[in-house]
């Protein structure tokens, strides 16, 4: 398989609630409310922005990632 943009995803967990938007502007569309708990993985940090999948959702988006914390194993 050769995959050069392939990304691993890490799993986070939310430690508070989020909105998970379009694209990376605070101001995009809302694609859906994730809440405090919820399982997100984490495919890049984008500065102060996180870009994964809300599996739960089966949505692919961007949200703050102050509201992410690493999955304990």
């Amino acid at each position: 398989m050769f995959a050069p943009h392939y990304a691993a995803h890490v799993p986070h967990r939310l430690k508070s609630d989020a909105i998970l938007r379009a694209a990376r502007e605070p101001d995009s569309d809302e694609l859906t409310q994730l809440g405090s708990g919820d399982l997100f993985e984490l495919l890049d940090l984008l500065g102060d922005t996180a870009w994964g999948l809300a599996p739960a959702a089966g949505l692919v988006g961007y949200l703050p990632a102050a509201a992410l914390e690493p999955v304990e194993s």
